[in-house]
């Protein structure tokens, strides 16, 4: 008759010590911007398709300061996708969920959760001791999303967005003394879905994910429906997260708007963007018009 196995006895985890946990980013950074990125404080704003990989990626940088909201429950589709996304995880609120996660690779964080989500009347509080903005604000959430921005401006707060489009990613910086992203993105005063198409036309320039949509019917923007794939925000993280270091450290130089990046790992490509006056630029009111004939017939 054989032995019942020996049962094995849980891991006792070690004391976290931050140096140890960081150290292996030394060399890419000093020990001093180390100390530096340690005691930033970064907002992130909607934490499903692309926040929840941002936070993971700032915590592993090294940053322990927080502000992070989201009034969302993980869902079975959000799987394809969200990093905090799992069977265990299925309604339960996002903001809990990701900041537990975040905590399980340094449990010292300091974090401020916002769990309904950012409103016109937190928004202050939201960004007070801020030292950077990143958006993962769902794609159609726009009036807070532009309200936002145009807080941190006010506040001179640097604030990046990072697309999540077909297997790549669009990035744009806006920073203090440069184009707001009002003067940019030119949505105020116009109906929801040309202010959504602006959004969508603004973020991607040279559309590069546009000739692998397969199907274009996917893209409603009436019902507030588009695809998505995991490569794409895990790219966005990797992106958004250089941007995140060089604006934190004051090193590196960093492309604000209308100046943006578009990487795209289907295609091989990489391109610089250039749209002076953003949505008013004559190519971009082109590549607009375009897009109205190709998603807005209904």
């Amino acid at each position: 008759m054989s032995e019942a196995p020996a049962a094995v006895a849980p891991a006792t985890p070690e004391p976290f010590d931050y140096a140890t946990a960081f150290s292996r980013t030394i060399g890419w950074i000093t020990r001093a911007e180390q100390a530096k990125l340690r005691s930033k404080r970064v907002a992130i704003a909607g934490l499903g398709g692309v926040g929840g990989s941002h936070l993971l990626t700032l915590t592993r940088l090294g940053i322990q300061s927080f502000n992070l909201a989201d009034l969302d429950r993980f869902g079975v589709e959000n799987f394809n996708r969200q990093a905090g996304a799992f069977q265990s995880t299925v309604g339960q609120p996002k903001v809990d969920v990701v900041s537990r996660m975040a905590r399980d690779i340094d449990p010292d964080l300091d974090i401020n959760k916002f769990p309904g989500g950012v409103t016109f009347d937190n928004m202050e509080q939201f960004l007070s001791g801020v030292d950077l903005y990143v958006d993962g604000l769902d794609f159609f959430v726009l009036d807070i999303r532009a309200k936002l921005f145009a807080l941190c401006a006010e506040r001179g707060i640097p604030a990046i967005t990072a697309a999540p489009l077909g297997m790549g990613a669009a990035v744009l910086a806006f920073l203090p003394g440069h184009m707001t992203f009002e003067e940019y993105f030119r949505l105020e005063g116009r109906p929801t879905n040309e202010q959504l198409l602006r959004f969508m036309v603004g973020l991607a320039p040279a559309v590069l994910h546009q000739p692998y949509l397969v199907d274009p019917s996917a893209v409603d923007l009436a019902h507030h429906r588009g695809p998505s794939t995991p490569m794409a925000c895990e790219i966005c993280a990797g992106i958004a997260g250089v941007q995140a270091l060089k604006i934190l450290l004051g090193r590196g130089k960093v492309l604000a708007a209308p100046h943006g990046l578009h990487f795209d790992a289907y295609r091989n490509k990489l391109v610089h963007t250039w749209r002076p006056g953003g949505n008013d630029n004559p190519l971009q009111r082109l590549i607009l018009s375009m897009a109205r004939r190709r998603f807005m017939r209904k």
